[in-house]
């Protein structure tokens, strides 16, 4: 077995239901304005065991977005600045470029669909 940089299997072929990206310092703003519908963008670190629970079990829930946006904190200091993330995993909500705020929730299909829900009946703002 293959392993990428985070210690992911790289030759495996993901089990994930739903769209993956993984976005940076340099891409993420123009990214996540030009992607339409709704992604999730979780913060996550390989020293973290909840990120670990995270990247292994999200992409298999059966959750109310159309992609899951990975942004590893510990490489990307500048949009972990720009969204106050101070825990680790943080899970924002965008539409369509609009900025529906972080997320309070466990990591569960059912709690994360509710939290997703209750984002996107907020006002949108601009990203951060």
């Amino acid at each position: 077995m293959n392993t990428d940089s985070l210690c992911r299997p790289s030759d495996i072929v993901s089990p994930s239901i739903v769209v993956e990206s993984e976005l940076t310092d340099f891409d993420a703003d123009q990214r996540l304005l030009a992607m339409s519908g709704i992604s999730l963008v979780i913060f996550t670190s390989v020293g973290c065991a909840s990120c670990r629970f995270a990247r292994e079990q999200l992409p298999r829930f059966d959750l109310a977005v159309d992609r899951l946006c990975w942004i590893d904190a510990g490489s990307n200091g500048g949009v972990v600045e720009r969204y106050r993330v101070f825990h680790l995993p943080a899970l924002f909500v965008v539409r369509d470029g609009e900025f529906f705020g972080a997320l309070q929730s466990r990591l569960t299909r059912t709690a994360l669909n509710e939290a997703v829900g209750q984002a996107l009946s907020r006002q949108a703002e601009e990203l951060p």
